[in-house]
C-alpha cells in the first residue's frame, strides 16, 4: 500500500480525480481524520472535509508508479 496527500478543493477536480481513479482495477481509500470512503465514489467524497489535504491509500504494490504519474497534479 502506498499513502500519498492529495488536495480536492474544487467541485472539478473531484470529478477529475474520480474519473482518474476509476480507470485502474486497484482499491483507492480516502482518509480524513475518523473518517475513510473510497475514493471511487463521488458522493463519498463530498461527505468528506475538501478544505484540507486529504490522505489517499492506494492498495497496490506493482502498478503504483502509473497511478502516481496519473495523481501528480492532485498532490498537496
Amino acid at each position: 500500500m502506498k499513502t500519498i496527500k492529495i488536495s480536492l478543493n474544487s467541485i472539478d477536480k473531484v470529478k477529475s480525480f474520480v474519473n482518474d481513479i476509476t480507470k485502474f482495477d486497484y482499491d483507492f481509500d480516502l482518509v480524513s481524520g475518523r473518517y475513510v470512503i473510497d475514493a471511487k465514489s463521488i458522493m463519498g467524497i463530498f461527505s468528506l472535509d475538501l478544505s484540507k489535504p486529504i490522505d489517499l491509500n492506494i492498495h497496490t504494490e506493482d502498478g503504483a508508479e502509473e497511478v502516481l504519474e496519473t495523481l501528480k497534479k492532485y498532490e498537496a
